[in-house]
């Protein structure tokens, strides 16, 4: 795609290319590094000044090494985001049996299976844990295709807690999209949310206290208001304990009813 006299291609992933091993001699690799520590220091760096304040400069001043040093381990900084990225997707703790027979291991039993609404709501629930933790995780996954080895299980993982569900196939990527972008869309709220209260120097709750007093005797607040008050919970996070539970029954029950309505496959 062009604009103006500027081409623009696709990003490529760095899953699907070997790296060029770069025109350096074995004695000049910076000593002390590897991609582990490269990458862990760059979520930390990610977690602490968000995707504004990263750049490899400012990365290499964290590893106490040079810029240059850097690109010894990586030819981009797209190419370090997506590793950082697929790091932070590892976090996540996904439910046992999920993810199929592991090679080399197929005489063994397989763990009891569980119910896939049980594992569903686990899956939601890391889901939400990470976007929340990582604030720059939800803005880099539209950015890069984000096919990581942890991306992966976490992918083959949902889909397979889907599928049995007893849905038929062609429904199984609405029913990832009902769920998993319903996750997305309340955990980055929810986590842009904290990011304010720590900006303002207060607690979540005295920034909502603030918010709801801000509002008091304003009609136009009313209905809003209303539904706040009736929302229950002492506190912002029991308060979103309470919607997340309810909205994630809400989605399971109704994948449940399409089912077993017989939707055309």
């Amino acid at each position: 795609m062009a604009t103006g006299s500027r081409v623009i291609r696709p990003r490529t992933s760095i899953w699907l290319s070997e790296r060029k091993a770069p025109k350096r001699r074995a004695e000049q690799q910076p000593s002390g590094l590897d991609h582990v520590k490269i990458v862990a220091a760059t979520v930390r760096l990610l977690d602490a000044e968000g995707l504004a304040g990263f750049s490899m400069r400012r990365l290499a001043a964290e590893l106490e090494v040079t810029a240059m040093s850097v690109y010894w381990y990586v030819e981009t900084k797209d190419q370090l985001l997506e590793l950082a990225l697929d790091t932070a997707m590892g976090e996540m703790s996904l439910p046992a049996g999920s993810l199929g027979p592991v090679e080399g291991y197929e005489h063994l039993e397989p763990p009891q299976e569980r119910d896939w609404r049980d594992q569903l709501r686990q899956i939601a629930s890391e889901y939400r844990r990470l976007l929340v933790a990582h604030s720059w995780v939800p803005p880099l996954l539209g950015e890069y295709m984000n096919i990581g080895p942890n991306a992966m299980a976490f992918s083959t993982a949902v889909q397979r807690v889907l599928r049995d569900s007893g849905l038929p196939a062609s429904q199984v990527p609405g029913a990832l999209a009902l769920v998993f972008q319903f996750v997305y869309g309340f955990s980055t709220i929810e986590g842009r949310f904290a990011a304010r209260s720590r900006a303002a120097g207060i607690t979540q709750d005295e920034l909502f206290a603030e918010t709801m007093a801000s509002i008091e005797g304003r009609p136009e607040f009313d209905e809003s208001r209303a539904v706040m008050e009736a929302r229950g919970g002492s506190t912002v996070q029991e308060m979103r304990e309470r919607d997340f539970t309810f909205a994630l029954d809400c989605a399971i029950v109704g994948i449940e009813a399409l089912r077993d309505a017989g939707g055309q496959d």
